[in-house]
Order: C-alpha cells, then sequence, then structure tokens
C-alpha cells in the first residue's frame, strides 16, 4: 500500500469515528433504582450499574441511588468493589433495586492452571491472571507484549526492535546455563514448541539476523486472559518442561445470544524512541582541527541514521463474530496487521483468522470443544545483525558514515567507493532484499463426556504447524567483501510439526458436609519434528532479475546445498493432581507428573516431578473475626520441574555430512546417562485484602535451586572429535521477594481511580561449580575478534561480565586499565536486582485513562555499540564517532587501541512509560444498531528514564558462544519505535 493509500485509509478511520461521535443518538427507556448491601442494608455509592454488551453505564451515588438508559430487552451489570457481580434482565421495568452479596470479587475470579481451572481463592500456587480488560495496548504483535509490566517477577525485553522480532522472557530470572530459559507456552491447552517456523540466514558479509518471536502467529486482539505459573506447586503438572515457569495463553470464547458482530481498527504512526549522539558534519570538521587531520571533510553534513529510518504507519483491523445458544456456541475471527518499521525496507504484514466452537450433546453429557488458528506472516527484514564485523551492518554502518560527506552524488546516484570498508548505510538498503513468509495453523479438538455426575473424561488432540520459507539476497554492485562484484542469494525453508494427545479424567466430590476434593489423572503423548533445507550461490551474469529467481545461474563453485532433519523427539506422560478443600480454610495441592523423553539417554529416560502445597484461609478463623481483612491466606509449596529444552539427538551418536560427497565424521558423542536438568523450588506466600477488597495484594518469597546442568563441550582427544552433552555439577540459585499491591483510591461519584504496583527483589548466583570457566557473551566489530565479556563461575551470577578494569584517559590519552589490562575481573552483573511495574487506571463518567510503567534496576549492560562502533580511532579511517568521547577529561589518542573493558560496563537502570491511553465510550449509537462505541488513543514508549547511552537499556542482543546464552549485552540493534496509535472500536 503506497503512501497516499495509507494516507486515504487513516482520514477514512477519523471521518469513522467523527461520524459515530456527531451522529450517534441514544435509543432507550431510563431505569432508576437503589443498591444496598446485604451485611446491614446500607446504601452503597459508586456502584457500578453497567448496560451489558455495551459502555453504556452509571455510578450509584450517596444514596446508592442510580439512573441508566437501557432498552427493555437489555440487561444491567451491577458490580461493586468486595460484592459479587449480578446482572439483572430489565423486561421491561423502569425501577429495579438491588442487593449486593458481600464478598471479594476479585479472589472469585476464575484462574487457568494445568489441565484444569480453579478460583483464585482456592490457589495454593504462585500465579498472576492477567486478563483481558488489563492488558497493556498500543502496537502488539506477540502476545508476550500484553503483559510487559504486569507480573511481578516477570523481566520481558526486546531482543530487536523489528516488527515481530523476539523477545527474552523470564520468570524469576535465569536458570540454566545452556538449556532453555524461556517459559513454556500454552495455548488452549496445547504446550507450544517454542521455536518458529521462519528460518534464521546469516547475510553473507553482514551476519545472522535475530530470531522472529515465535509467539507472532497470535492475534493478541483473540486472547480473553494469560496466566502464569511460577513456582513449581504450580507448574509440576507440565513436568520436564515447567522449570522456567509457564504462561497460559486463553482465547476468547463464544458467549450464548443472538450473533453479534465486534469491529476494531487503529492506525498509527512510529518513530524512534532515541537518537545515539554522534558528530554533526559541523562537529566532526571541529574535531578534525583539533586533532591536526587534513582529510575527512567534504563539505556536507549528512545524518545517515536519519537517511534510513522513516516515520513508519501501522494499520490494525479485527472483526470478530460470536453467538450461540446453550447447546452450541462459536465464534469466529479475523484480522489484519500492516507494520512499516522505523527502518526502511523493514515491516511486517500479518493475517489471522481463528475459530472456536463448543457443543453440547446427550442431554449435556457429551461437549465437543474445537479451536482453528490460522496465520500469515510477512516479514520484510533490514539488514541488521547480532554478529557482523568491522564492515557492520545496516545501523552500525549508519552511525559510522562521514556526517561531512554526502550519500549522494550531485548527480543523485549513491556514493559507493568499491574496494572501501566504508558502507553506504543507503546503498546497503537498496542492494538488500529479505523477505520471509511462515504460515502457521493450530488446530485442535477435544470431546468431554460426563461418565458420571462427579466423573468426566476428556481426549484433546492438537497439531502445531509452520512452514517458513525465506529469500535474502545482496546485489553485487554493493562494496561487501565477498560480495562485491559478485552478488550473493538464498533460499531457505523449515518445517515444524508437533502433535499432541492428552486423556484426562476429572473427578470431583464432597467427601463430607465440610470436604471437596478435586482431582485430576492424565495420559499425554506428543510428538516434534523439525526439518529443514538451504540454497545459497553466487557470480550472477545479471543484477535486472532477482537472484532468488535464477540461483542455477550461480557459479557451481559457490553453491552451497544444505537440508537437515533433526532426530523426532518424543515426551510420554503420566501425571496427577489432587486439590483437597477442608471448611472453606484449609487447601492442599499434591501433584506429580512422570516424563519419558526420547532426547535423554538410555539410562534416564524416564524423570518423575512432585509437588506438594498448602493455604491456610485466615480470615474464615473465628479468631479473625472482626478484623480489617476480608481475606488473608498463606500459602507454602514445594516442588521440582525439569529443563528439556536442548536439541533433539544430544543424548546420541550422530554424524554429519558435507557437500560434495564429503563425510564430517562423528558430530555428536553419545552419553546414555544423560539425565534432566532439575529447579527445587519452595515458596511460602500471602494474599490479602481489606476495606471491603479496595486494597488487596500478594506477597510471595522464593527460592529456586537448579541441578543436574545441562552442558555440551568439545570432545577432548584422544576422543573422536565433536560435542557431548553432559550433567555439570554445581547449581544456580534464584532467590527473592515479590509483592503486588492493588488499591482503589477512589470509587464513588462517577470518578474511579485504581492504582497498581508490582515488584521483585531477586539475586543469582552459581554455586558448588568445580568444572573450567565457561565463556560467552561474544563482542563483535572492528578489532575485537572473538572477545568475550561473560563467564559462567562458580559463585558468581549466570552470565557475569569478567573483563578489564577500565580507570581512565591518561596524560598520554591511552586508557589506564589495573594490571595493564592483563588481567580479567569480575565487574558487573546483567541480571537486575530489583523489576518494577506500576499501573494507573482513572475513569470519569464517559473518559477513561491507563498508564503503565516497567522499570529495571541493579544491573548492567555492556555497550558493544560505542565499544567498536564509535571509537575515537575512527577519526583515522573517516567515520564518526560518539561525542560522549569529547568529554573525557584529557584528550583521547587516536591510536587507543580498541580494547573490551569496563569503560563500555553502564548502569541498565531504566524506567519506561510503556503505554498511556485515553479513551471515550460512545456508548450505543444510530438507535441502538451500533453498540459500545468507543475511540482511544495510544502513546507506546513513549519515554525511558535511564542513563544508558545506547539505543535503550531494555534489551538483549543474542550475543551466545557454542549455544552458552549471553544476557545483557547491546550492539547496533534495530531501534525501539515510540508510536502513537488512534482507534474506535464498536459492536452491532
Amino acid at each position: 500500500m503506497n503512501i497516499k493509500q495509507k494516507a486515504k485509509s487513516f482520514r477514512f478511520l477519523l471521518l469513522t469515528m467523527l461520524g459515530i461521535i456527531v451522529g450517534g443518538t441514544l435509543h432507550a427507556q431510563t431505569v432508576t433504582g437503589k443498591v444496598t448491601s446485604s451485611n446491614d442494608g446500607s446504601p452503597l455509592a459508586g456502584a457500578t450499574v453497567l448496560v451489558e454488551g455495551t459502555t453504556v453505564g452509571a455510578f450509584t451515588d450517596d444514596q446508592g441511588r442510580y439512573s441508566v438508559n437501557a432498552g427493555s430487552g437489555a440487561n444491567l451489570i451491577f458490580s461493586f468493589v468486595g460484592y459479587a457481580r449480578q446482572t439483572i434482565a430489565v423486561e421491561g421495568r423502569s425501577v429495579i433495586d438491588v442487593v449486593m452479596e458481600a464478598t471479594d470479587a476479585t479472589l472469585e475470579e476464575v484462574v487457568v492452571v494445568g489441565y484444569g481451572t480453579v478460583k483464585k481463592k482456592d490457589l495454593t500456587g504462585a500465579v498472576s491472571s492477567i486478563k483481558a480488560d488489563d492488558f497493556n495496548a498500543g502496537i502488539i504483535v506477540a502476545p508476550d507484549q500484553l503483559v510487559q509490566g504486569k507480573v511481578a517477577g516477570v523481566q520481558i525485553m526486546t531482543n530487536s526492535g523489528q516488527p515481530g522480532g523476539t523477545a527474552t522472557f523470564r520468570i524469576r530470572g535465569n536458570a540454566s546455563v545452556r538449556a532453555g530459559n524461556q517459559p513454556l507456552f500454552v495455548v488452549d491447552g496445547v504446550p507450544l514448541d517454542g521455536r518458529t517456523a521462519r528460518p534464521d540466514v546469516g547475510l553473507n558479509g553482514i551476519g545472522a539476523s535475530p530470531s522472529a518471536n515465535p509467539l507472532n502467529f497470535i492475534n493478541p486482539n483473540d486472547i480473553e486472559s494469560i496466566d502464569v505459573l511460577k513456582d513449581a506447586s504450580a507448574t509440576a503438572i507440565y513436568g520436564s518442561r515447567g522449570a522456567n515457569g509457564v504462561v497460559i495463553i486463553t482465547t476468547k470464547r463464544g458467549k450464548a445470544g443472538a450473533p453479534s458482530i465486534s469491529y476494531n481498527a487503529s492506525v498509527g504512526v512510529s518513530s524512534i524512541l532515541k537518537r545515539l549522539d554522534v558528530l554533526t558534519g559541523d562537529e566532526y570538521r571541529a574535531t578534525l582541527q583539533d586533532y591536526g587531520l587534513t582529510g575527512g571533510n567534504f563539505g556536507g553534513s549528512e545524518d545517515a541514521l536519519g537517511a534510513i529510518l522513516r516515520n513508519g504507519i501501522t494499520q490494525n483491523y479485527n472483526i470478530s463474530i460470536n453467538g450461540g445458544n446453550d447447546q452450541g456456541r462459536y465464534r469466529i475471527s479475523s484480522s489484519y496487521l500492516d507494520q512499516e518499521g522505523i527502518v526502511q525496507k523493514s515491516g511486517l504484514k500479518k493475517y489471522t483468522s481463528s475459530f472456536n466452537g463448543t457443543y453440547n450433546f446427550l442431554n449435556d453429557r457429551l461437549t465437543i470443544d474445537m479451536n482453528l488458528l490460522a496465520s500469515h506472516n510477512r516479514e520484510q527484514i533490514a539488514p541488521i545483525s547480532n554478529d557482523a564485523g568491522f564492515t557492520g551492518s545496516l545501523i552500525g554502518q549508519a552511525l559510522q558514515w562521514f556526517p561531512t560527506r554526502p550519500l549522494r552524488k550531485a548527480n543523485g546516484d549513491l556514493d559507493i567507493e568499491l574496494g572501501s570498508t566504508t558502507i553506504n548505510p543507503l546503498a546497503m538498503l537498496e542492494a538488500n532484499d529479505d523477505v520471509a513468509n511462515t504460515t502457521n495453523v493450530l488446530a485442535s479438538i477435544s470431546p468431554s463426556f460426563k461418565i458420571t455426575d462427579n466423573l468426566q473424561y476428556k481426549f484433546l488432540y492438537s497439531v502445531n504447524h509452520g512452514n517458513g520459507l525465506r529469500r535474502s539476497q545482496i546485489a553485487s554492485w554493493i562494496n561487501i567483501q565477498g560480495v562485491e562484484g559478485r552478488g550473493w542469494a538464498a533460499f531457505s525453508n523449515n518445517v515444524l510439526t508437533t502433535q499432541q494427545f492428552t486423556h484426562t479424567l476429572n473427578y470431583n466430590t464432597s467427601l463430607g458436609s465440610n470436604v471437596d476434593l478435586n482431582a485430576v489423572a492424565g495420559y499425554e503423548y506428543m510428538k516434534f519434528e523439525n526439518r529443514g533445507m538451504n540454497l545459497s550461490g553466487q557470480d550472477f551474469l545479471t543484477d535486472e532479475i532477482p537472484y532468488n529467481n535464477i540461483l542455477q545461474n550461480s557459479s557451481q563453485s559457490s553453491r552451497g546445498i544444505g537440508s537437515f532433519v533433526d532426530p523426532t523427539a518424543e515426551l510420554q506422560s503420566f501425571f496427577g493432581r489432587a486439590n483437597v478443600n477442608i471448611q472453606g480454610k484449609y487447601l492442599f495441592t499434591a501433584t506429580v507428573r512422570a516424563d519419558g523423553s526420547s532426547k535423554f539417554g538410555d539410562n534416564n529416560k524416564y524423570g518423575v516431578f512432585p509437588s506438594f502445597a498448602a493455604a491456610w484461609n485466615l480470615a474464615n478463623e473465628d479468631f479473625l473475626s472482626g478484623s480489617p481483612f476480608e481475606s488473608l491466606k498463606l500459602r507454602a509449596g514445594w516442588g521440582q520441574t525439569g529443563n528439556q529444552e536442548f536439541p533433539a539427538g544430544a543424548a546420541q551418536e550422530r554424524y554429519a555430512f558435507g557437500n560434495n560427497g564429503v563425510f564430517n565424521g562423528l558430530e555428536n558423542v553419545a552419553n546414555p546417562d544423560l539425565r534432566w536438568e532439575t529447579s527445587t523450588t519452595l515458596n511460602v506466600g500471602l494474599d490479602f485484602s481489606v476495606a471491603n477488597g479496595r486494597i488487596y495484594g500478594s506477597l510471595d518469597y522464593f527460592n529456586r535451586s537448579t541441578t543436574d546442568l545441562l552442558f555440551n563441550f568439545e570432545t577432548i582427544q584422544p576422543a573422536p572429535a565433536g560435542r557431548y552433552w553432559v550433567n555439570l555439577d554445581g547449581e544456580v540459585i534464584n532467590s527473592g521477594f515479590e509483592y503486588l499491591i492493588n488499591a482503589f483510591i477512589i470509587s464513588s461519584d462517577n470518578i474511579s481511580w485504581e492504582v497498581g504496583i508490582n515488584g521483585a527483589f531477586l539475586t543469582n548466583v552459581l554455586k558448588n561449580y568445580v568444572g573450567p570457566s565457561v565463556l560467552t557473551g561474544a563482542l563483535h566489530g572492528q578489532g575485537i575478534t572473538g572477545t568475550t565479556v561473560q563467564r559462567l563461575e562458580s559463585d558468581q551470577p549466570l552470565n557475569a561480565f569478567y573483563t578489564r578494569e577500565w580507570q581512565g584517559i591518561g596524560e598520554n590519552g591511552l586508557d589506564i586499565l589495573t594490571d595493564n589490562g592483563n588481567t580479567f575481573y569480575y565487574l558487573g552483573d546483567p541480571n537486575p536486582d530489583v523489576l518494577l511495574g506500576i499501573t494507573s487506571s482513572f475513569t470519569a463518567g464517559k473518559f477513561s485513562a491507563n498508564i503503565n510503567f516497567n522499570g529495571a534496576f541493579g544491573h548492567q549492560i555492556y555497550n558493544n555499540t560505542a565499544n567498536t562502533i564509535l571509537p575515537i580511532g575512527n577519526l583515522n579511517s573517516g567515520r564518526n564517532i560518539a561525542a560522549s568521547l569529547l568529554d573525557v577529561d584529557n584528550q583521547e589518542n587516536l591510536s587507543n587501541s580498541i580494547k573490551a573493558s569496563s569503560r563500555y560496563l553502564e548502569k541498565g537502570d531504566y524506567l519506561k512509560l510503556t503505554n498511556a491511553t485515553l479513551a471515550y465510550n460512545l456508548g450505543d449509537l444510530f438507535n441502538g444498531y451500533v453498540k459500545g462505541a468507543r475511540v482511544f488513543v495510544t502513546g507506546q514508549n513513549l519515554f525511558v528514564l535511564t542513563n544508558f547511552t545506547g539505543f535503550d537499556p531494555e534489551i538483549n542482543v543474542d550475543k551466545q558462544v557454542n549455544g552458552v546464552p549471553s544476557f545483557g549485552i547491546e550492539y547496533a540493534v534495530y531501534p525501539t519505535a515510540r508510536s502513537i496509535i488512534a482507534g474506535v472500536s464498536f459492536s452491532f
């Protein structure tokens, strides 16, 4: 879609919203009444009365009275903090009085846990539940963005600002030294593979581009709730995949009633959140004079970074239809997202559709649930990599470009100097074409049958299939070493398929007048398959035809052909859980799961993961009668979970085959004793609410110890060449304290204001490790090849920064380093000590405002960009430098060598206004044909408070070494965007 078409769409949206505002009229009768408390009959001031399915409503006054416009066939929803919600049909009445039953409404919420649900008040584990009304707003591509800053102890960071880029999701810190640290995501009962079918590609001369988010196939608008399971008593039901926590995503379901259509649309504009401070043309010329340099002044003043950036336009449209009756309900949805990246020639087009249905048969004894999620993503990917060398990728090239040298010649041609290592970023954009198309289908069917009133059998079959195709090429006329005069192209394909068969029996009964039992037992089988292929070539005869269309025209010696099929991974599981509730006071949960995985050695195929938890509802005890607490629950739990997120076939003997009939020999050495990585967690928590539920929250202490750490080493001679997987001695200990407090500051007189704060204090340490130092955190850029800045060392946090200690610039203009730079010291920790989230929701009449902050403190970030992209030595080679280099006490010598040191370790503390939304509820319009109309404006990533000098402290570039993950390094990343979005939503 071109600029004119996008502008036309934007005008159409604005005119639509204006028409709704100006042309809408209400058509309803007036209903009045009084709302009182069941406790003593006193009036409830500030209770909400809402017309169901709309945003039309009112608050009760000081006498508990209300007046609202509602159709004779409408339903009124009455709600008040600390009281049970009621829905009452109008049925033509003009007066409706309501007596509300006192309770803690938040505790009546249903939370989704593994293979079932439970009321929040009956939870024994550490679980956080976020509903759709509380999700983050803005340009949301993947579901993890919806809960950023909303859950205590959870840190979510982008790995790249590229639209659809992947994210780092950590629950209670890093726990694994080599296996995955991401949580398990479960969508409508289906555990996901955790990978994406979009192929990763190493662009010739540029490096490996960041991965895509594996959750991109889900439409965030289809999600009803996200439940985060944090401790082992909550996650043990997922056994070998629950060590890093579990995130359960529940999509919206159809509701009984006449068919209704819901629609929302938004248009937004995005620009860069922060520019790096590099020299302008005039500053560059002045600096050249200060250093006595005569070259490098081309007479211009060029903003190369600005030249490759743009104001990206995003359009997002969602429509859904739902309806049904008691015998069957359905929901159908479709969406279209077109997000232009703030870097030219980058963006994401996302098409999704979904269907779910629930149908009852045999007098409601047989129920069949069906789900289908389908998506197609088309990504245009900018040439920005995680590991570019001294010539850099696009962002590094733009930052380094001569600020005095025009990007184009006087005749308009791009300024390209063949044979030079300085690359024109505009030329790089034009020379590169990189497009990925990924199609995903997640389908499931689940019949369930009530054998008796207390016993129900349920079967679930699901298939999750992803197919990714990527076409990448770089033109021969760009001056990239190895590409210049030759060109380069690659075609890649990945296919991921997961199948699941789950059988469960659920039993509910009363074991007496005051004892309730809920038990579930199950068997599950999962099968994971992954395969792919790639083709590449160079030396094409023409630039007039896309190289990917003539790969056969490449020279034979340049062609690369590769394909792979991972060993099929199979997981067989038996599990059970029992919940006992005694008098509503004493709650007990016991869980066990036995997992057998083909990934592990012959001697350790199965692992058993138990957990136990108990809770005491103190507020129900007589000795707390009359206390200020409506609810007060003490929780304690212990359990074990596992981690098997490492390559299939790791315990097996595997061989590799090369090109042209070459046999590469042994690649992986068998280890029949390889076993599970196990996390043991102790959690103690307290849930509370006071003042009729106007203040509520939770406190949690946890201690998690991870042992039998999975790792792989290169074999040591005389063993055959290759790598082998082992369980390391040692343990990773994560411990901390979490808190969540929400308070209704105002809840009366047509005004409500709720404020929430969540946070965590975390510690992370590797203990009792006696093996060799494991290096990771690879740095890239000119003069620093092969350097690492992170280690795994006993008694230090994971990914501890080990580097030279920098003490400043000496009088000779050279770095002063402790021990002359010959010794590397432990100098920083990338793991935050403190996580923080702040939310505020304010409503006044039809206006509402919501804001969300999130932050992290007490950690360091290594600025690889400042280290190698913008050093002082660039002046000798005609490249730009960081403006901050001119602020040092002594003028830095141009010959000061580029070395890794603590000079580039920066405090990562930040507080970011993640999103803010201002909305106006228009209610029913056009004689009631349009219902619940709402217009809104959202700002996303509005500002960040930090002293970090890079683009964004909330970033994590993948700088792993041999699969050992890094954490807390920034390197010429795709910048974060600030966005302003306007939208409208309504239903029919």
